[in-house]
């Protein structure tokens, strides 16, 4: 058979799928900019945009969604109402007295967040080095179970140090899962993983992509970063497992994780629970005690956590995000290493700016993900234009995802200000309330800007500069 007899056949072939995934983003309206660079990839990139397209275009989980509201109704609500009531009312939060705390945290209720949560310790770090090491003490005391989920876990030093220890709870007893994504965590061979499986450690990966399995789609990640120990010790926030993360690489990177104590730890134990049994399909054992035991009032804190991911109805990180916002009304404090946002997030930070909230946004000048910073960096003129203060950091890679508003209420976790966060991400951010934790990643806010760079309106940058940056904008809506 002829190679032009070949591409007589291929070529309607092609044009039907290509007319058919036109015709699915049509049907499932998204952001415009969104629906408009997919259109045009798929017809003006023959090939190559239809295979992104299957591999990353889909901007709903809708499988996802179905399985996890039956394990809802078959295991988590009977499991929380069963911890609420041996732990009776001693972790729940009563309404505050500040106005704007008590209309976000019933905003963060109706749009699909846990209920909040009183009575928690709340430790934020900075520090990866010491960040590592409260880990490591928290897993070396476990005497019941250790449950891990991350994006990225790499197979370093830092790496093989956590593997040993949970190689070593493992075999003193200790239940040890370890969930970790299936592209972030892609280095980890099976040389890396067995010693953890041949010592007992369950190890999961989330949603593989194992095309023979009809499983091809790459663009909905776990970007979770969760650890419970025994039910009473939580960890979340935006650190990884790695060198990079610990403070053993070339580059430094500062991260902002917390060490919770208290009622919240429930929660990130029923996020990873529901998260296990979707990317598992293992049933947990029953036994409640050993995984929500009576919380205890361990210190002040005022804390909420939001799950929020493509298999939600509603888009709970994209209305956090935007109640926040609407919630300052003297200061607004942004830290986040991809800032890549749609257009209602730009207005809505211009919104706040033009009604005088003092509004700033810190982002790393150098990335790990060059052409995400070059795309962030073409919203630069029209945010400060409105009055919106821009800073660059280049004493480390700013990997740090935090919101502060004036200074009672305050967003740590997972998710990046970009669309891939917004919309295709599984995420999770806590919310932390009151002036106490907000004060204190606010002044750590002002401590960065000491050493960053206020960026000014940008005028003239040569062609080549101008395409980068364009080009970079232009594809934004599919990073």
């Amino acid at each position: 058979m002829s190679t032009a007899l070949i591409w007589t056949i291929l070529t309607p072939i092609h044009e039907l799928l290509v007319m058919y995934a036109v015709y699915t983003v049509l049907r499932r309206p998204r952001e415009p900019r969104a629906m408009l660079a997919w259109i045009l990839a798929l017809i003006f990139l023959p090939v190559l945009g239809l295979v992104l397209y299957v591999l990353i275009g889909e901007p709903r989980l809708h499988r996802t969604r179905r399985r996890r509201r039956r394990r809802r109704i078959r295991f988590i609500q009977t499991m929380r109402r069963q911890a609420e009531l041996r732990a009776g009312r001693s972790g729940r939060a009563s309404h505050s007295e500040n106005r704007a705390i008590d209309s976000f945290m019933k905003l963060v209720g109706r749009i699909g967040g846990l209920p909040p949560t009183a009575g928690n310790d709340v430790v934020v770090h900075h520090d990866s080095e010491k960040m590592f090491l409260e880990l490591s003490l928290a897993i070396q005391s476990a005497r019941s179970h250790v449950h891990m989920e991350y994006y990225i876990y790499q197979p370093d030093e830092t790496g093989r140090a956590i593997r040993d220890l949970l190689v070593a709870k493992a075999r003193e007893g200790v239940k040890c899962r370890l969930l970790l994504d299936f592209v972030g965590s892609w280095k980890l061979f099976p040389r890396f993983l067995r010693p953890l499986r041949e010592a007992g450690v369950e190890v999961v990966f989330f949603m593989p992509v194992l095309p023979w399995r009809g499983r091809w789609r790459v663009n909905f990640r776990n970007h979770r970063k969760i650890v419970v120990i025994d039910g009473k010790i939580g960890f979340t926030g935006s650190q990884n497992i790695g060198d990079e993360y610990a403070g053993r690489h070339h580059v430094e990177w500062r991260d902002t994780h917390v060490r919770v104590t208290g009622p919240a730890v429930h929660h990130l134990q029923e996020i990873f629970i529901e998260d296990w049994y979707f990317a598992s399909r293992r049933q947990i054992d029953q036994d409640l005690s050993a995984y929500f035991p009576l919380p205890s009032a361990e210190g002040g804190q005022l804390v909420q956590v939001v799950p929020s991911g493509p298999d939600r109805e509603s888009n709970v990180l994209h209305l956090l995000l935007l109640g926040a916002i609407g919630a300052a009304r003297e200061s607004l404090s942004i830290a986040t290493p991809y800032f890549v946002p749609d257009q209602a997030m730009i207005m809505s930070l211009q919104s706040a700016a033009y009604r005088g909230v003092r509004v700033r946004l810190l982002i790393p000048s150098q990335n790990d993900h060059k052409i995400v910073l070059w795309a962030g960096r073409t919203y630069y003129n029209e945010i400060i234009q409105s009055g919106i203060e821009v800073y660059e950091y280049s004493q480390a890679m700013l990997h740090s995802k935090v919101i502060v508003v004036d200074d009672v209420l305050a967003l740590v976790g997972s998710a990046n200000f970009d669309e891939r966060s917004l919309r295709l991400n599984f995420e999770v951010s806590m919310v932390l309330y009151g002036p106490e934790l907000a004060g204190s990643l606010y002044q750590d806010f002002e401590t960065l800007l000491q050493e960053a760079k206020r960026i000014s309106v940008r005028h003239h940058d040569g062609p080549i500069e101008n395409i980068k940056l364009g080009l970079a904008r232009l594809i934004s809506p599919l990073l």
